[in-house]
């Protein structure tokens, strides 16, 4: 090599990076080098490395690339152990995802492969629930999970897969009914559910077009509809199916074991109306009246129909938090979590402050199917019908109940204001957030006032909830729900003698109520909220230790400062004014506050060395290091914690706090996420309150 072809590939280098040489796309390559160093390295995956690489360039096995994105990984039985990494959702160019017949154990990632047509994991020692991610997989065929050891219950996430042609979850140890969102698998031909623990009907299977079914060995009950008794290929035995004749079916509806009873009446029913017509016209009359009377009857069925559809949408339906605690929990303490029934298809417009709801489906029987991820975006979030109003304060009564603001009433100071505690002549005791008066130069007067009427009609049981305000003076004030037990914050960085630590079970519900809260913010309120300042000093803890987020819709008066809240939660892309804060953005600072839960440190501590400064920086490349998160725990737990609980929150953490802000889960997956941690962990949550209590009264 000549001096002037160096210096060329020196500047190409300088300029470009090494990368210019690599064919294939740099997501895909970190995704499959993760996956080899989680399947322990093996030998056999010949030209694959845990750095670095060219899957398409140099031929990896078992890869098949189109241009430079990995569209193919075909690995069956080649004696693999190990898991699958957690960087699968990168591989979004991939459709066929093949890893059966190996020895894979752990859970399924909770992110498969997102455009995937074809995943087979069958074969494998899989332990844990069918991932929910899957409802998102809308291009799905095939899936085979077949032959592992899943368990749990199926969560109602089958609406939205109308391609899936092949489902297999044979030999496992699932258990309860099936999910009425099966209805919606309107190409399902194949359905293989034998040897599991399913209970209840199957007549949720009754107008697929199956024509292989084998629902054997499992805990059904009921009657085998009749249009499955056609299919050529069906499997029954080993369940406790009812004898005798099925009942009636309830008014308005349409037995699925009638159906063909039914049509053969319809039939009848024509030759009749032929028969009277050829009949002439001496029967002319009665044919007429005839006709009336079944048009009559018709449309007498046709408006029943209808009246029950709209009935069907104030059931009340709340199956996954009865599934959340069921474990070894008594099934009338909330703990913060809502059981009242919500209006799946409803969302509440914040300028009008009313649920709005959608035309409904058809009617279902026991209990509705969602669409469009409703039902994990909707569910246990809760709003009100008619606006909420908050309550006028005069300035001289905060003034006189807190002390004219004494600094002996401050509770916290945060970016806009600082917070007071007050006291009222009948006993009451709110929090009073004073914002700084400079937050309103330059703005219109009735911005407050907008912002006042939005905050004023959310509605959550994990939020703060907005009781009054004051607009007096120049002076601008927001009145809250006080809340003894202070901040998470507090718990977490400011204990004290007379405070007991955060057992680990109260950590993750925290931090599912809170996800909670921020799912309700971005997902049911209309237009989507952005928090901009999720932080533990603004989860605040109710006398259960539920947590209640505040400081939600005044994100228009962070913008206005001159930077972003930051202290370590900030997301990389936000710009030192916010402009590029998004809904990804808080989804990064909640993922933050799950660290400070995991470790008990401070997203920012100064006094830690340079390299462990940062949390999130510090913490990252270690959640997925077995050895080193068992390092990483708050010291204060005293070792006290389930270590696959911890190994798998430490794996929502790191889908949270991804640099790139399209890689991080809706909030409606992080919910469900822990939802199954908690599921998983068979976590008593009554028992564990008595633990986690903080002593002291905040009496200023």
């Amino acid at each position: 090599m000549n001096l002037t072809t160096l210096v060329f590939w020196i500047i190409q280098i300088s300029i470009h990076g090494v990368g210019v040489f690599s064919k294939t796309k740099a997501p895909d390559v970190s995704a499959l080098n993760v996956m080899f160093s989680s399947l322990n390295s093996p030998s056999q995956l010949t030209g694959w490395g845990s750095s670095g690489g060219d899957p398409c360039g140099d031929s990896w096995e078992g890869i098949k690339c189109s241009g430079s994105s990995v569209t193919e990984i075909s690995l069956s039985d080649f004696g693999l152990s190990g898991s699958m990494g957690y960087q699968l959702s990168n591989l979004a160019s991939v459709t066929y995802f093949d890893l059966s017949k190996n020895s894979l154990s752990g859970d399924i990632p909770y992110q498969l492969p997102p455009n995937a047509v074809h995943i087979d994991l069958s074969g494998n020692s899989f332990t844990g629930s069918v991932p929910y991610s899957i409802s998102q997989m809308t291009e799905l065929e095939f899936l085979n999970l077949g032959h592992n050891q899943l368990s749990n219950q199926l969560s109602d996430m089958f609406g939205k897969l109308a391609k899936l042609k092949r489902l297999d979850l044979s030999f496992n140890k699932i258990s309860g009914n099936l999910p009425q969102s099966f209805k919606k698998l309107s190409s399902l031909t194949v359905l293989h559910i034998q040897d599991n623990k399913f209970s209840g009907s199957i007549n949720v299977l009754a107008d697929l077009p199956l024509d292989d079914l084998n629902v054997a060995n499992n805990k059904f009950t009921g009657w085998i509809p009749d249009s499955l008794e056609d299919i050529d290929n069906l499997e029954t035995v080993g369940n406790s199916w009812s004898t005798g004749p099925a009942p009636p079916p309830p008014p308005g509806t349409v037995s699925p074991t009638s159906k063909k009873s039914n049509k053969e009446e319809s039939n009848k029913n024509s030759a009749v109306k032929s028969g009277l017509v050829i009949a002439g016209i001496a029967m002319g009359v009665l044919a007429v009246i005839a006709v009336v009377i079944g048009m009559t009857s018709k449309r007498r069925r046709h408006v029943s129909h209808y009246l029950d559809e709209d009935t069907s949408q104030h059931r009340s339906f709340t199956p996954l938090t009865s599934q959340e605690l069921s474990k070894g929990n008594d099934s009338n303490n909330n703990n913060g979590i809502d059981r009242k029934s919500f209006n799946s298809d409803a969302s509440i417009d914040i300028k009008s402050g009313v649920s709005v709801v959608r035309p409904p489906p058809a009617p279902l029987d026991p209990v509705r199917s969602f669409s469009d991820n409703q039902f994990a975006t909707r569910l246990n979030s809760r709003t009100r019908s008619t606006s909420f109003r908050a309550t006028s304060y005069s300035l001289v009564d905060l003034q006189t109940a807190t002390a004219n603001f004494a600094p002996a009433r401050l509770l916290g100071e945060g970016t806009i204001g600082r917070v007071y505690k007050a006291k009222f002549g009948d006993g009451k005791v709110l929090a009073v957030k004073k914002i700084d008066s400079s937050v309103f130069q330059g703005r219109r007067t009735e911005e407050f006032s907008e912002v006042v009427t939005i905050i004023s009609k959310l509605n959550h049981t994990n939020i703060a909830e907005v009781v009054g305000y004051c607009s007096e003076q120049g002076h601008h004030l927001l009145i809250y729900e006080f809340f003894p037990n202070g901040s998470l914050h507090e718990f977490l960085h400011m204990s004290d003698d007379f405070s007991k630590p955060l057992t680990w079970n109260t950590r993750v519900r925290i931090a599912l109520g809170t996800a909670r809260a921020l799912e309700y913010l971005h997902e049911v309120c209309s237009p989507s909220i952005i928090h901009m300042n999720i932080k533990s000093s603004n989860i605040l803890l109710d006398a259960e230790l539920n947590p209640r987020l505040s400081d939600y819709g005044l994100a228009t008066f962070y913008k206005s400062r001159s930077q972003n809240p930051g202290g370590g939660y900030e997301a990389p892309e936000c710009s030192t004014k916010g402009s590029s804060y998004t809904l990804k953005s808080d989804i990064h600072s909640l993922g933050v506050v799950m660290l400070e839960l995991l470790t008990g440190r401070m997203p920012y501590d100064s006094s830690k060395a340079k390299v462990e400064q940062c949390l999130v920086r510090w913490a990252t490349p270690q959640l997925h290091d077995i050895d080193a998160l068992d390092k990483m725990v708050d010291p204060a737990l005293r070792g006290l914690y389930p270590p696959k609980s911890v190994s798998r929150f430490a794996d929502i953490i790191a889908l949270c706090v991804q640099s790139e802000p399209e890689f991080r889960p809706p909030m409606s997956e992080v919910v469900q996420a822990l939802v199954t941690l908690v599921q998983r962990s068979s976590m008593n949550m009554r028992d564990d309150l008595g633990n986690s209590r903080r002593m002291d009264d905040y009496d200023y």
